[in-house]
């Protein structure tokens, strides 16, 4: 079986790819994957062959100073433009991948190509999504895209739905059907549910990200597909580890940051008298000052590094989230946008951690959040939650696609 994994977006969209796409070579399968050029080189290194698609991302995630006039929304008209390129630059993209495939596995709500080249290949489509907020519900709003927007507090969650439906179809429905057309495919009325299908896969931790319906038999929960890491912490870490008490583990993973934040977390951690480890990540977050008690890392072994942390202070990607709860760190989480909103209420309703408010704290509102998280009962919290994180997502994923593929051939 040869299968393609395609995703757009950052780190966090890719690394459960990663882990899926190790899973499969394990069991003797082929892999290939299509994802941003960022990750090329990291995806290449592992022996998994990469065909990049759509610009690097990480250019716009560097922090810059907030302009003195905010740049203008675009129009309509290049909205529509943007959608018509993206499009395109899908179909030829993911049709060029998927050559010699045996089925499609899209992450990530903008994979719009994808559905249609396994129609037109003949072959199976899965979509997953990494939180339960990203698939329609009831029981939740959709995901918010602008930094900061708060949630909507008044509007029905199905009339919300609905909307988010009109804004797919909007943007995006001519473009789609433009490219379904020439390969014989019906036009589609409805782009979200085309590119969600009927029966998606949730990649998220039951006890973190549980579906909201456990009697809805349309959507398949596989668990949180976790990459191994074995990586060993360098000795610069490992000595400022063994230096002191457990430090506060600071970082914004793929995500632009508030302007300010480094100083600003750093700030919170000496309130509360912890050290500070700050991690770089695509903003270039640093240390504010050359003192003792503060670390910049770049790269790191999360998985090692949570375990030794009196907390994790992060943006809220489901990645972050996941290795913070397995390793029984407590979180606070700063949402910015999309589902990290989600895993900020979260964080608060399991009682792990603090859910700051959306946007860029101050040194006070984070060192306030960052006292709730540090207290003992968390952490005997924290500690129960742990005990309960799956590490099997990515495996059980593996093997259910190797039965999709073999009842296609059978």
């Amino acid at each position: 079986m040869r299968v393609l994994l395609s995703t757009i977006g950052s780190r966090g969209d890719v690394q459960p790819l990663v882990a899926l796409a190790l899973e499969l070579r394990d069991l003797g399968q082929e892999v290939r994957m299509c994802v941003p050029p960022d990750f090329r080189e990291w995806i290449d290194g592992l022996g998994i062959p990469v065909v990049p698609v759509g610009p690097e991302l990480r250019a716009t995630a560097v922090s810059r100073p907030a302009p003195s006039v905010p740049p203008a929304p675009p129009s309509p008209e290049q909205r529509r433009r943007m959608a018509e390129a993206t499009v395109a630059a899908q179909f030829a993209t993911v049709t060029s991948a998927a050559e010699g495939c045996d089925v499609i596995v899209a992450a990530t709500a903008l994979q719009l190509a994808a559905r249609s080249v396994a129609e037109t290949m003949g072959i199976p489509y899965v979509f997953t999504a990494y939180c339960p907020t990203v698939l329609p519900s009831s029981h939740h709003h959709p995901p918010l895209l602008a930094p900061g927007q708060p949630p909507p507090a008044t509007a029905d969650n199905r009339e919300l739905w609905a909307r988010d439906a009109e804004r797919f179809n909007e943007l995006f429905g001519a473009a789609l059907n433009l490219h379904r057309a020439p390969a014989g495919l019906a036009p589609v009325g409805d782009v979200r549910s085309h590119v969600f299908t009927d029966r998606p896969w949730l990649a998220a931790d039951p006890t973190l990200g549980p579906w909201p319906e456990p009697a809805d038999r349309t959507v398949l929960q596989t668990g949180a597909w976790i990459l191994p890491d074995e990586r060993p912490l360098s000795p610069e870490l490992e000595a400022f580890l063994t230096a002191g008490e457990p430090p506060v583990y600071f970082g914004f993973g793929s995500m632009r940051a508030p302007q300010d934040l480094a100083r600003v977390m750093v700030e919170s951690a000496r309130a509360l008298g912890h050290r500070a480890i700050v991690s770089r990540g695509w903003a270039g977050l640093s240390p504010v000052d050359d003192e003792s008690d503060c670390l910049s890392v770049g790269e790191v072994n999360q998985q090692a590094l949570f375990r030794r942390v009196a907390a994790v202070v992060h943006h809220g990607g489901a990645g972050t989230t996941t290795a913070a709860a397995r390793a029984g760190a407590p979180q606070v989480v700063i949402p910015q946008i999309y589902d990290q909103h989600y895993w900020a209420r979260r964080i608060h309703d399991l009682g792990i951690g603090a859910a700051h408010a959306p946007g860029a704290p101050t040194a006070d509102s984070l060192t306030s959040a960052l006292r709730h998280a540090l207290r003992p009962n968390v952490a005997a919290r924290t500690r129960v939650i742990a005990a309960g994180v799956r590490t099997d997502g990515a495996r059980t994923t593996a093997q259910r696609l190797m039965t999709l593929a073999s009842q296609r051939s059978s």
